[in-house]
């Protein structure tokens, strides 16, 4: 890097102040050996599962908020759990930069449509989104149904296939599993612990 003259007398001459300041005693070891405020003091612990791949590893989240009723807590780091079976507080990369993930303004928040023909998605309710989805898979069911195969009652859906949640746990794997069979549907996957 090159300095002009002048640039090079500042700095000589801030190099000489500060060892001269530093030489008759005004050392900063003290204040660098004040006991700093551990961020995560105030912060509130949340146990959650990490979204990214079917292991499943377990995190906790802090969060600073003032716990209010309409009030949103903010994120402010990720750490695994060391109490998870899984991964007992270890994080895999990915996992380690979920505070990231959380705080990505490219981060999908609110369900979107693209109707026939369009070229842009467009902000929808969650109302809208659900009923959206339920009206079409009846209305698949109701073309598809197969009640009978020959003689043999079957009662199977076979149009449409399920993928679950991977890092959901065994209990939402079960119960998911039963809605699914219980509406016909043969073709499910899980890469989870179902």
């Amino acid at each position: 890097m090159e300095y002009s003259r002048r640039q090079f007398v500042k700095l000589a001459a801030g190099g000489l102040a500060g060892s001269s300041l530093a030489a008759l005693g005004f050392s900063p070891a003290r204040v660098l050996a004040e006991v700093r405020e551990f961020k995560l003091a105030r912060a509130s612990e949340t146990r959650n599962t990490c979204p990214y791949c079917s292991v499943g590893c377990g995190v906790i989240l802090y969060g600073l908020g003032d716990k209010a009723r309409n009030a949103r807590t903010e994120i402010i780091h990720v750490e695994g759990d060391p109490d998870h079976p899984v991964n007992r507080g270890t994080l895999c990369p990915k996992g380690a930069s979920l505070v990231d993930f959380i705080h990505s303004p490219h981060r999908l928040r609110f369900p979107e449509y693209r109707a026939p023909g369009e070229r842009e998605f467009k902000r929808v309710t969650w109302d809208f989104a659900v009923q959206r989805i339920a009206r079409l898979m009846k209305d698949d069911r109701d073309a598809n149904f197969l009640q009978k195969a020959g003689d043999v009652t079957v009662n199977r859906w076979t149009s449409v296939a399920f993928l679950a949640a991977s890092a959901s746990s065994n209990e939402a794997g079960y119960i998911t599993n039963k809605v699914i069979r219980a509406l016909g549907m043969t073709a499910l996957d899980n890469q989870a612990r179902v």
